[in-house]
C-alpha cells in the first residue's frame, strides 16, 4: 500500500474526493464540457489525454418531451407541458428546480464547462482521470490540500490497497479563487480560478468533501503555530487529542470571527470513496467552547 505523505514541514490540511462536475439543469443534465475561451470544444486538443463521450445540450423542446415522457403521451403530455413550462424559468425542471436559479446561466444551463482554458493555461494541464466518463470504475480521484500546493492523487478504490499515484500539483500562489456553488447536486460542486485566468469546475463525492476541500483553499490560510496558543487554548488540544494520537498531527487555523479551529486527520486510513476522516473543535482565545460564526466554514 503507498500511501501519500507530505514532505517534512508541511502541513497537511484536506484530502477528499473530487471529479470533474456534472450539469444538473435538464438541457445539460448528465454531461460536462472542456472549453476555452471561445467555447470551443478543446478535449481533443488536451494532451495525453484518453477519447471520451461527446455531449449535445438538449434543445428546449426536447427537454420538455424529455420530462413530460415520463408521464404517458396524448392529452397528459399537453397537460405536462404547460406545467414544465411554469417550472422551467431557469431551463430546468424537478430536483433541479429546487436548487434556486442557475448563478451563471450560460455556464449552468446554456452550457456546462468543467474546464474554461485558453491555450497554454494551467487548467489545460488537469488530468483525464478526473473525468469520471474516462477513467475505469475502480479508479478514484482525490483532492489533496497543504499549506504548500494542490495535488489531485489517483487511486484504486480498494481500502486495504489506495495505491496513490500523484497526477498533478500546483502550488497554491497558482490558485486565484475557490468559490462553492449552489445550483448543483446536493451543494457539492466548487469553482477553482487560476491566476491565468482558467478554471475548472470540481464536485466532490459528497457535501463534506466539497467543504472540506474549499475551506482548505482559502486563502490567506491563518495557520496558527501550536507555541503560539494560549494557556487555555493548550489546555483545550491536550483534551482534544486524548485517545486520538495515532491520527497524525494537529493544525490550528484562526478563523473570520477570531475564534479558533483545532482539526485532526485521521492519516492512518484513507477511504476511496471520500478521503480521509477529519477530528474538529472550535474555541475561543482562552480554549472556551464557542459557537460557529458566519464565515468560519
Amino acid at each position: 500500500m503507498t500511501t501519500w505523505q507530505p514532505v517534512p514541514g508541511e502541513t497537511l490540511i484536506a484530502r477528499a474526493a473530487v471529479s470533474f462536475a456534472t450539469g444538473l439543469a435538464t438541457e445539460v443534465s448528465g454531461m460536462r464540457w472542456f472549453r476555452d475561451t471561445q467555447r470551443n470544444d478543446i478535449q481533443n486538443e488536451l494532451p495525453g489525454w484518453p477519447e471520451g463521450p461527446h455531449f449535445t445540450r438538449r434543445t428546449k423542446s426536447a427537454s420538455r418531451a424529455r420530462k413530460a415522457g415520463k408521464f404517458g403521451g396524448g392529452l397528459l403530455l399537453v397537460l405536462t407541458l404547460g406545467v414544465i413550462e411554469s417550472l422551467a424559468g431557469s431551463g430546468s425542471t424537478g430536483s433541479a428546480s429546487r436548487r434556486g436559479s442557475p448563478q451563471e446561466p450560460e455556464n449552468e444551463v446554456e452550457d456546462f464547462p468543467v474546464m474554461w482554458a485558453a491555450p497554454g493555461t494551467l487548467a489545460r494541464t488537469l488530468p483525464w482521470q478526473l473525468d469520471p466518463s474516462r477513467r475505469l470504475d475502480t479508479d478514484r480521484t482525490h483532492a489533496i490540500v497543504t499549506d504548500r500546493r494542490l495535488l489531485f492523487i489517483g487511486l484504486l478504490d480498494d481500502e486495504d490497497d489506495p495505491h496513490d499515484e500523484v497526477l498533478w500539483e500546483t502550488d497554491r500562489a497558482n490558485i486565484t479563487t475557490v468559490q462553492r456553488k449552489k445550483y448543483c447536486e446536493a451543494e457539492t460542486d466548487v469553482t477553482v480560478e487560476f491566476t491565468d485566468g482558467s478554471w475548472c469546475r470540481l464536485a466532490g463525492w459528497n457535501t463534506n468533501c466539497a467543504h472540506h476541500f474549499s475551506r482548505a483553499l482559502t486563502d490567506p490560510l491563518e495557520l496558527v503555530a501550536l507555541a503560539d496558543l494560549s494557556p487555555g487554548q493548550r489546555e483545550t488540544l491536550t483534551a482534544f487529542l486524548e485517545g486520538k494520537e495515532s491520527h497524525g498531527n494537529p493544525w490550528v487555523t484562526r478563523r473570520p470571527s477570531g475564534n479558533y479551529l483545532i482539526e485532526l486527520m485521521h492519516t492512518s486510513l484513507v477511504y476511496p470513496v471520500f478521503g480521509i476522516s477529519t477530528y474538529s473543535k472550535f474555541m475561543g482565545s482562552n480554549g472556551e467552547d464557542v459557537t460557529y460564526q458566519p464565515g468560519d466554514l
